[in-house]
């Protein structure tokens, strides 16, 4: 009903162009519906959106003063219309923050596990040496408790171990070994048939399940990923494809953007100024654009710069001549290694 409405007063108008704030989520169905009635728009981030608008102390907040404050920005300071991405860079951004969150929930059950299993079997943690990945997961749900590793003789370990995908027989008889060496001064609070056994066995289940549901999501997005794109990010040294894709993902089409500038301030890595009487400096990162892809990109920095010392490339030596204070007074700034021309 209220689009309907809308769509009423906008036919009044001929070429009109609509404003409105970024709102996560919320505004999602009003963007849908402008790009398919196929009307003009611009989506302004509410941080910008604020800092236009006449943000006196006094002033009244209501939902009509605030359109009112909105429609004269683009009197007073108009702004580049919106585009809309194509539907693969959409669909391809909706899977990455759905990893997103299945990363979170990866986490939170982590810890859980981690909690659980101290009042249990703390020593299972030192099997390997990162206690984390579907094997470790998967022997985690086998042995639960020391009372099942001590029951179990070393045959009948090494067996069971050798079902798991990955482990060979020398494989399991080392960790059959490893395991009956760790059971034995193991004290447990719990018993063996206790419900925090249950609650531990059904955490490993659940990180397994998670687990499989991230690798799926990432086959998808390779699926549906623009293959230049794809291709472009996976040149860079450094860049592996659960990276390459969920840049492509949260980045969207980088043809969009007209510099690399506009592309820092959509990732939110565009430096603050600070302007006071006689004072003009610069601040941090303003931090207001896409977090995610903010995020994203540092740990693709560190990447690069681990795979350096073997696949060499000049984002790697800009960001090494940078730490340097004496090379870095001789180096220009480089073009955003996000960007494609």
């Amino acid at each position: 009903m209220g689009f309907e409405s809308l769509l009423e007063q906008l036919q009044e108008f001929s070429n009109p162009a609509v404003i409105f704030e970024a709102t996560g989520v919320y505004s999602l169905p009003l963007e849908a519906f402008l790009n398919r009635a196929g009307y003009d728009y611009v989506k302004i981030n509410p941080l910008k959106a604020k800092k236009l608008m006449d943000n006196n102390l006094h002033r009244n907040k209501t939902d009509q003063v605030d359109a009112y404050r909105l429609a004269m920005i683009e009197f007073v300071a108009p702004q580049a219309l919106s585009i809309e991405q194509p539907k693969e860079y959409r669909e391809m951004q909706a899977a990455s923050r759905y990893y997103e969150e299945l990363t979170q929930d990866t986490v939170k059950a982590k810890n859980r596990l981690h909690r659980a299993l101290q009042t249990i079997f703390p020593q299972i943690e030192q099997l390997m040496s990162t206690p984390t990945g579907k094997q470790y997961w998967q022997i985690v749900e086998l042995y639960s408790h020391p009372h099942f590793v001590l029951e179990d003789g070393f045959d009948q370990i090494s067996s069971k171990l050798q079902d798991i995908a990955g482990i060979g027989r020398r494989k399991s008889c080392n960790l059959a070994n490893s395991l009956r060496n760790l059971a034995k001064p193991a004290y447990a609070y719990y018993d063996y048939d206790s419900v925090q056994v249950k609650l531990v066995r059904r955490l490993a289940q659940r990180l397994i399940d998670l687990e499989t549901e991230k690798a799926e999501v990432i086959d998808y997005m390779e699926e549906i990923a623009p293959k230049k794109d794809l291709e472009i990010y996976l040149s860079v040294p450094g860049i592996a494809r659960t990276t390459a894709l969920r840049l492509i993902a949260e980045l969207g089409d980088l043809r969009r953007f007209k510099s690399t500038n506009q592309i820092d301030a959509f990732v939110g890595i565009d430096p603050g100024r600070y302007q006071s009487g006689e004072y003009d400096g610069h601040l941090g990162i303003s931090k207001h654009g896409n977090h995610i892809a903010r995020k994203i990109l540092y740990l693709a920095i560190g990447q690069i710069a681990s795979a350096s010392p073997y696949n060499p490339c000049h984002i790697a030596d800009y960001y090494k001549a940078k730490s340097n204070p004496f090379i870095a007074r001789a180096t220009k700034r480089l073009p955003s290694p996000a960007y494609i021309s």
